[in-house]
């Protein structure tokens, strides 16, 4: 397995990765397939150009496929540069129960504590789901709070869970 910051290079495998996860896991997101599947590629490019602040980190099996993505951001108001955040995480099903999730956790981790002034990671993730939940947990990811129906989609509700990890 290879993991990088993905450039924009990465666009036509990052927009099929991405898209694929809106479509599998529409709940856990809160854009949807329709709103990004009408981005051009260049947008999907422009998302992926890194800085010191915002990266998408990617996993590649050995022969070449993106099969896992996670995005960082890092805050960048005076009073909120010391929180990063992710977004977007992801593993396509076939990788799943393989230890990839959390190795790009770690991955994000280790390069989250070589940059100054960061003290935590936050993120938010859809409560019910479990699976999602034990793995951020498994590395150190706290709950602190739940957003009371933080998403709806197709009339449905979803409470997400806010979690961080300190640094």
């Amino acid at each position: 397995m290879n993991i990088r910051i993905l450039q924009e290079s990465d666009a036509e495998s990052y927009q099929k990765l991405r898209l694929d996860s809106l479509i599998v896991n529409s709940e856990a997101f809160g854009s949807t397939y329709e709103r990004e599947s009408k981005f051009s590629i260049e947008t999907f490019a422009e998302r992926l150009k890194p800085t010191k602040d915002k990266f998408v980190l990617g996993a590649f099996t050995l022969n070449g496929s993106l099969v896992g993505i996670v995005t960082y951001v890092r805050e960048s108001g005076l009073k909120t540069a010391h929180k990063g955040n992710i977004f977007g995480m992801y593993v396509s099903p076939e990788m799943r129960g393989k230890g990839l999730g959390k190795t790009l956790l770690l991955e994000l981790i280790k390069w989250a504590r070589d940059h100054d002034g960061l003290e935590q990671i936050n993120l938010m993730v859809v409560s019910n789901n479990n699976s999602a939940k034990k793995l951020y947990k498994s590395v150190g990811f706290e709950v602190y709070g739940t957003e009371r129906n933080a998403l709806k989609f197709k009339g449905q509700y979803y409470d997400e869970d806010l979690m961080v990890f300190k640094l």
